[in-house]
């Protein structure tokens, strides 16, 4: 499978770090966001990389280049105009090219094994999500996962509410009959789960969402400690 990163946000809630430099290169370790998830791609056995942007994209693609430096192919998909994470995906189905595909973050930390994502068959799921434990910040969570790991948005009895860790797999069919326009993913999601399309596993282990200088802070002092 191939996989494309969604690179395009503003990194509004980081500055003043984001002023002249977009989210995903911000560094953990003394490695960017970035880099660490196509580090971690490349292990999982992808086999191509998407990635769209928007705000000082062109930094993103000077620093990853074509992805000959990590032994994978990087293509780019620069918007002129925010489409959100549901438009920036439609936008770049051409240049994903297989039916099922995952899609990550560029401004999540985590330790996830990308080799456990398989792909999908359209008449059983369009759509594989990865959860998390809720945190402080997102406390109430986002989706409630069944013990059939399917996930959908109400309450039934000992169903656990997680948090969408913006790691998925999806599958092409989730898209169509959706132009190139700003929209979110979350809309097509929840189409999706209203007919029993989605699916979802928990991931234990590290997970950040590192969306505030306080949360890049913590980060690297995990990191720094782990090494």
């Amino acid at each position: 499978m191939r996989a494309m990163i969604l690179a395009a946000g503003l990194g509004e809630r980081m500055q003043p770090l984001t002023a002249d430099i977009p989210k995903p290169l911000l560094e953990v370790g003394g490695k960017s966001l970035i880099v660490h998830q196509v580090e971690r791609l490349v292990a999982g056995g992808i086999t191509g990389i998407v990635v769209n942007h928007f705000y000082l994209g062109e930094k993103i693609q000077e620093a990853l280049g074509n992805g000959s430096k990590f032994g994978i192919e990087i293509l780019y998909s620069k918007e002129a105009i925010r489409l959100e994470t549901g438009g920036g995906i439609i936008k770049s189905l051409s240049k994903l090219e297989d039916e099922s595909f995952i899609v990550v973050n560029a401004d999540i930390w985590a330790d996830f094994d990308f080799s456990k994502l398989q792909a999908l068959q359209p008449r059983e799921r369009l759509a594989h999500l990865v959860l998390v434990e809720n945190s402080d910040h997102n406390p109430r969570g986002d989706f409630y996962i069944n013990e059939n790991g399917k996930v959908h948005e109400e309450k039934k009895v000992s169903d656990r509410r997680l948090t969408f860790s913006g790691i998925s797999v999806l599958h092409k069919k989730l898209f169509e009959g959706y132009s190139i326009q700003p929209i979110s993913l979350v809309p097509l999601l929840q189409e999706a789960m209203a007919n029993n399309l989605v699916t979802g596993e928990i991931h234990d282990g590290l997970w950040f969402d590192v969306g505030t200088p306080e949360r890049l802070e913590e980060v690297n002092a995990l990191v720094t400690k782990d090494n």
